[in-house]
């Protein structure tokens, strides 16, 4: 069973050091969890694929211990989504994957599961299996309770499931009874109304689980376990007082949230990150000797994950891998990893549109490759996000890099974005890019404006401008413009969100503190976009007060008073605004005449337009436009030198 030891007395070193589970040796305590990747290929939907492969042997060459693979169904009755792993065909996939991580010594686990209650027929059309007939609170399916045979199926298929990855090759395997789990549906009074021995000792079939793959795997394997420790439901789900952990583990994870709870799960930033040291701290106190605990919850900063390990063996930090899959490399190094954001904006990918994983500040696709160089001289005109990621991209590859910057700091817009509720690590976004410059020698001068230089290559990242006010009648005032500090008259507010993003909820939460606050969209949900938090979202506008005001335009303003019309009905309306706050996103900057598109960029003669300046982006597009100019900055120097 695992032991939890390795080198070191706290703080990095101990973080960045090995760490012995069981009969195998981790090279670090950073655990990289399983995690919907939609990397699989559409002909071949249920298997590991090269994408899969290169995902984590990314990381593990930036020095993670332990990656953990995207769970597999170990049973046919289960297909949560449509590209999700099926154990009986991912063993070229395992072997693959082992082979490409074990160069650097990190150990390969398999994810095993089975989603019960909260999968979905729509794949398989078959019915749904679970402990009891309890409609899931999200897809509202109500699934068929299990009888014995199918219970002993699925742990047979747990552990088939793990000799096929030992037989592949992988280190161990993780059993999944966390958030969308069989095996945690069976331990929750939420789920398992059972009359039988498997009601009367919900945690009965969690223990032949975890027997049966200890059994099949032997014990030089490493065997781990996903376990909820608190549903967040205290009337009838588990919580930290119910928890147990089984015998036969190397290590353990404790993770909360149940189908009640989705977005507690995996919350974005406007939840405190270590939101999980309670749930490892009830599991250091049931644990058997020897199993390691793993801290999981939002830690994605290695100062935090050090500390943590005073009451943990090892850290979880999966998102913080994908914004930065050199962690582990740069706290060795003393250096700080790109942050992440933790707005969960491209890496929460399970959905019906089956995206692949990325990240909000570090794509993943679509960007190219800047040849190395030794020296040669381009601009970056910008200091936003675009031209940030653009001089850096640049810088890496050895150019001379001169950034100019007509306002006084660096960061653009994100400036404006890291006041928002929620959005405060952005500025730590900017602060590194900040640090990387200066790492990599770029020139930044600040306060300057730039004219075009036929005979200098040049990333032209000027950003937008401002639209012209959505209604006449009516003090309008750009988001950008109030978040920068700009005065706001007394009186109700309106909040015109034609986007549904995070700039319309986070500025009508700002601006209720004290004042009349509606927030007005033509959605049928204010903050469609939002993803996993847009529930908390609603809950967060009702507790300010701010009323939401769906499915209607704006048509006009006089007398105090804005002029809605009801998108469905043409109803019109009146609401009370002192001011109207727009936070649409900005119109495309001026392009020069002569400019031509190139690969959603615009061109012309040796400058490269990127950014907001050809059309609104977000954040994460803004970064790939930076990695997209610099390549073609780049090639345009080569053009012009040759």
């Amino acid at each position: 069973m695992g032991t939890g030891g390795g080198s070191g007395a706290g703080g990095v070193r101990s973080l960045t050091g090995p760490v012995v589970l069981g009969a195998r040796t981790a090279p670090s305590r950073v655990l990289f969890g399983p995690h919907v990747t939609n990397l699989a290929e559409p002909g071949r939907p249920r298997e590991l694929a090269a994408a899969h492969v290169g995902h984590y042997a990314r990381r593990a060459a930036g020095g993670a211990g332990i990656v953990v693979t995207e769970v597999a169904s170990v049973h046919d009755s289960d297909r949560p989504y449509d590209r999700s792993p099926r154990a009986a065909d991912c063993g070229p996939g395992w072997s693959a994957i082992a082979a490409a991580c074990r160069p650097h010594g990190t150990l390969v686990l398999a994810g095993l599961g089975h989603a019960g209650s909260q999968g979905s027929s729509a794949h398989h059309r078959r019915p749904l299996w679970a402990p009891s007939p309890v409609p899931d609170p999200v897809s509202r399916e109500v699934p068929a309770a299990m009888d014995e045979a199918a219970v002993a199926a699925v742990v047979d298929g747990f552990a088939a499931a793990a000799a096929l990855a030992r037989a592949a090759g992988a280190d161990g395997v993780e059993i999944g009874a966390g958030q969308h789990a069989l095996l945690r549906q069976f331990l929750s009074g939420l789920t398992n109304h059972r009359s039988d021995r498997w009601g009367a000792d919900r945690g009965l079939l969690l223990r032949d689980t975890v027997a049966a793959v200890r059994a099949a795997v032997g014990d030089d394997a490493v065997v781990g376990l996903r376990l909820a420790v608190d549903e967040l439901a205290p009337w009838a789900g588990l919580t930290p007082d119910d928890v147990a952990v089984p015998a036969g583990l190397d290590y353990v994870v404790g993770v909360r949230g149940s189908g009640l709870t989705v977005a507690a799960t995996r919350p974005d930033a406007h939840t405190p990150p270590g939101y999980g040291r309670p749930l490892a701290a009830a599991l250091r106190r049931v644990a058997p000797p020897g199993t390691a605990v793993v801290l999981a919850g939002g830690v994605v900063d290695v100062p935090d994950a050090a500390a943590a390990l005073d009451q943990a063996d090892l850290v979880e930090m999966t998102r913080a891998l994908l914004a930065d899959p050199d962690l582990v490399a740069h706290a060795r190094a003393g250096r700080a990893p790109r942050p992440c954001v933790l707005t969960n904006q491209r890496c929460r990918v399970r959905d019906v549109r089956n995206p692949r994983i990325s990240c909000t500040v570090a794509p993943t696709s679509g960007v190219p490759t800047v040849p190395p160089d030794d020296g040669r001289a381009v601009r970056v005109v910008g200091g936003g996000p675009t031209g940030l990621e653009g001089a850096l991209t640049l810088a890496r590859a050895g150019y001379r890099v001169t950034l100019l910057e007509r306002d006084d700091d660096l960061g653009g817009l994100l400036r404006a974005v890291a006041r928002l509720p929620g959005r405060g690590r952005f500025a730590r976004l900017v602060e590194w890019w900040r640090a990387e410059l200066v790492r990599h020698d770029v020139t930044v001068r600040l306060g300057v404006t730039a004219d075009p230089d036929p005979d200098v290559p040049t990333l032209w990242a000027t950003g937008g401008v401002d639209r012209d006010p959505p209604v006449p009648g009516v003090v309008a005032l750009p988001a950008a413009a109030v978040l920068a500090g700009a005065a706001v008259p007394d009186g109700p507010v309106v909040v015109w969100d034609p986007i549904g993003d995070a700039t319309g909820v986070g500025v009508a939460e700002l601006l209720a503190a004290g004042r009349d606050v509606a927030l007005v969209t033509g959605d049928p949900v204010v903050g469609h976009e939002l993803g996993g938090d847009l529930v908390p979202a609603q809950a967060r506008l009702l507790a300010a007060g701010v009323r939401r005001v769906v499915r209607h335009d704006l048509t006009g303003a006089a007398d105090g008073a804005l002029t809605l019309r009801q998108v469905d009905t043409g109803e019109v309306t009146t609401l009370p605004a002192a001011a109207l706050v727009d936070t649409s996103p900005r119109a495309p900057g001026p392009v020069p005449d002569g400019a031509r598109a190139d690969g959603g960029l615009l061109v012309v003669g040796p400058r490269v337009l990127a950014g907001d300046v050809v059309a609104p982006r977000t954040v994460h597009e803004a970064v790939l436009d930076g990695r997209r100019a610099a390549a073609r900055v780049a090639s345009t120097s080569s053009w012009a030198r040759a």
